[in-house]
């Protein structure tokens, strides 16, 4: 899954990454390394400019709402719990399957975070003692610095309690595609770490690489079958993980020391 990630790279450096054509540096967004559910976080996508007399598509990067609300929903009340999407059902699933088809987006990151429950707390678990279990956080990056290319899709929900002309009559929010998480060996992997992303969670963002960003983004693009191609999961082998401060947990904390690597776990020796 994913439900923290950082983004610290300039919209200016994003911009000409992913060859945006519109941006605002009004809605520029800070360097955030502790992203959580219904924050705000850069987004590049594609749609006709509001107001344009041409109905043609144009790159924009964006600030979007992390935390999909369907178009559909009374309420945004279920955002945070919808900040993922499962890419083996998106086509179907009613919450996703508008915004798979027409409202595909990239969400730009450094990295994600994912939590690892130590190897006695599993034990204990398992036989069934109850116990706050103690769990160390990895940060699971490009190996070669690159930005992380998270497929995303977004959504506009209006907010009919308020007036056409509120600031926030409108939401427009997004969700990260998850896929099953590699099993192939991690980038760097030695000693007594995690040997794989399948050995720190199950599932993992599903990030694009540069040749399926123009398709993805494209809202012309409607067949299911060309779309689902797109889902496939990236070359196996080009992240490396590494644990961090456990002060990532508190999503109050944000700074560039939450992704410097630790020498060993914090909490135990997890494998």
């Amino acid at each position: 899954m994913c439900g923290r990630y950082a983004a610290s790279r300039k919209p200016e450096d994003l911009v000409g990454i992913f060859d945006v054509r519109k941006w605002e540096p009004t809605e520029a967004l800070e360097p955030n390394y502790n992203i959580a559910p219904t924050d705000t976080v850069h987004a590049v996508l594609e749609r006709p400019e509001k107001g344009a007399a041409s109905p043609v598509p144009v790159r924009q990067l964006r600030p979007l709402r992390w935390g999909l609300v369907p178009s559909w929903a009374k309420s945004p009340e279920g955002a945070a719990k919808l900040i993922n999407a499962r890419a083996e059902t998106v086509h179907e699933k009613p919450s996703f399957r508008g915004a798979f088809a027409a409202r595909r987006c990239l969400l730009p990151a450094d990295g994600y975070f994912e939590w690892v429950t130590g190897t006695e707390e599993r034990q204990l678990e398992e036989r069934g003692v109850r116990k706050r279990p103690r769990k160390q956080p990895y940060f699971v990056t490009p190996a070669d610095g690159s930005v992380l290319a998270m497929a995303g899709l977004y959504e506009f929900w209006r907010d009919r309690t308020l007036p056409d002309d509120h600031p926030r009559a409108w939401w427009v929010t997004c969700t990260v595609v998850t896929t099953a998480a590699e099993t192939a060996p991690l980038a760097g992997a030695e000693g007594g770490g995690p040997r794989s992303l399948a050995d720190i969670h199950p599932r993992m963002p599903l990030a694009l690489p540069p040749d399926r960003w123009d398709a993805w983004l494209d809202p012309a693009i409607t067949d299911m079958e060309v779309l689902r191609e797109l889902l496939a999961p990236p070359p196996p082998g080009m992240m490396r993980a590494y644990p961090v401060t456990t002060a990532v947990s508190n999503v109050r904390n944000s700074g560039p020391e939450l992704l410097e690597p630790l020498p060993a776990p914090e909490e135990e020796t997890l494998f």
